[in-house]
């Protein structure tokens, strides 16, 4: 009798020790673009700032557990920000443009976020870019083409997340049919709140059951496809900490349940497509101040919380060192505002100007926002690229736009982000996205099943495993 009271205390010792490690508390961290390259070199760029040669260490890099892990997607060896995310929402690999869908574009994939929702926890989707962008979409819609933003957003209700947080819809009504009911009407017809800024959230989230965050309407008039980069940000702009901050103060209403939140850092990819490395930078830092929100509630509840972070795929080709043994990263401290931040600079001299700026003005405009001839010297060949570049496009008015994927920017803002990436010693093989190793880190109850080499859509089922979610 002894002996099986014995064996029948270790029997119940070993379930609460593997209840006890089972994650209740789920983060999941998504720097969109965001490659080996980019991370390590936000430390060195901290670490110059510092005075050293070495880095200066971002929180979540000393998580305890860390890898990288395989993007391609089932079509293509360089993966799109759609099959990459539905490869991270659901496990499984698909076409390039597809959200939560297979490669036959029609079969449905359910997400880690509806295993969770399926699991009893509530579930928060959120992100920097618009709510229905590829990546968060992944986790509640299915769509052949990632464009489909309006039906997407009907997924988004159809789904019926707890909290969704985003700058904004991008197609709240039917492009095909004007007739067709606004995604702002509707929200309350599936029981949402929405909330436009953190002020107003904290307004209203007590006597919600269901949020959506919003910007401000004011800042969604002057661009409702993303909150600004952080490197623009002004009072009152919404940021991703504050968003993640609502979050989990919106899942946190119940926390008997557990919860399970994405977070996307989705303009890191897009300073990648701009080649822009001061801002890229900025998003990472931006990024991982996200990340100690959820940090800190991991102090509070570190035996049933995982903090997963990693990303969808590299953007742009991210190099470190140009040739010289040596990096001069501090030197992009002196750049005050992003690529297309110092479009819209040119663009309010042009209209003070009556289209007639000159040429002094537009070298105060880059020695205040680049430091140039103040702060970072320049050699005669870079001095004349940007002069050759104000005569053809602010003086002869031969004008045209320097596109990139997600911006249309002034020739000149272009000019002076690729000259002081040259001094910086950083390059870019392209605009695009790289078949390159992403990172991964994680901290918490189930860390540990992320080591060795992985691919991409092990990660959502790893993280089922931790949480005792059944995949679906």
């Amino acid at each position: 009798m002894k002996k099986l009271s014995i064996a029948v205390m270790f029997i119940l010792l070993a379930f609460c020790q593997i209840h006890a490690q089972q994650a209740k508390y789920v983060f999941y961290f998504i720097g969109d673009g965001m490659g080996v390259n980019q991370v390590q070199g936000t430390e060195l760029y901290l670490g110059e700032l510092e005075g050293k040669i070495g880095i200066t260490p971002l929180q979540f890099t000393q998580f305890p557990y860390t890898t990288v892990a395989t993007t391609f997607s089932a079509t293509n060896g360089v993966t799109d920000s759609a099959a990459a995310g539905t490869a991270l929402a659901t496990g499984n690999k698909t076409k390039n443009g597809a959200i939560g869908v297979l490669k036959d574009q029609q079969t449905p994939v359910y997400s880690v976020a509806t295993w969770a929702k399926d699991h009893g926890c509530r579930v928060g989707v959120a992100t920097s870019v618009s709510v229905d962008h590829a990546t968060p979409a992944a986790f509640y819609a299915h769509a052949a083409g990632r464009g489909s933003y309006y039906t997407i957003g009907k997924d988004l209700y159809n789904t019926g997340f707890d909290f969704y947080a985003g700058s904004d819809f991008l197609q709240p009504k039917d492009k095909n049919n004007p007739q067709s009911e606004s995604l702002y009407d509707i929200a309350s017809q599936y029981g949402y709140t929405i909330a436009r800024g953190y002020k107003d959230y904290l307004k209203k989230c007590k006597k919600s059951d269901k949020m959506i965050l919003f910007q401000s309407e004011a800042s969604s008039q002057a661009d409702q496809t993303s909150i600004p980069y952080a490197i623009d940000r002004k009072k009152g702009d919404m940021t991703l900490q504050e968003i993640t901050r609502s979050a989990i103060n919106f899942l946190s209403k119940d926390l008997s349940k557990g919860f399970f939140l994405m977070v996307e850092g989705g303009k890191i990819d897009w300073a990648c497509h701009s080649n822009d490395a001061a801002t890229v930078f900025h998003e990472v830092i931006d990024f991982d101040n996200a990340i100690k929100v959820a940090y800190e509630f991991y102090s509070q509840h570190p035996d049933e919380t995982l903090i997963v972070v990693t990303a969808d795929h590299e953007t742009g080709g991210f190099v470190l060192g140009k040739g010289p043994y040596k990096l001069n990263l501090q030197v992009l401290k002196n750049q005050k505002v992003s690529e297309s931040g110092f479009t819209k600079i040119i663009n309010q001299l042009r209209a003070k100007t009556n289209n007639k700026v000159s040429w002094e003005a537009v070298q105060q405009a880059l020695k205040d926002n680049f430091g140039f001839w103040d702060k970072v010297e320049l050699s005669e060949k870079q001095e004349a690229r940007l002069k050759a570049v104000y005569e053809q496009s602010l003086q002869n008015q031969e004008m045209k736009m320097e596109k990139s994927e997600y911006a249309q920017d002034e020739p000149i803002a272009a000019e002076a982000k690729r000259i002081i990436d040259e001094i910086a010693l950083t390059g870019w093989t392209s605009g695009g996205h790289s078949a390159g190793y992403v990172p991964v880190f994680a901290i918490g109850a189930g860390a540990d099943k992320f080591q060795n080499r992985i691919d991409n859509t092990e990660i959502p089922v790893k993280i089922a495993e931790a949480a005792g979610y059944t995949r679906k």
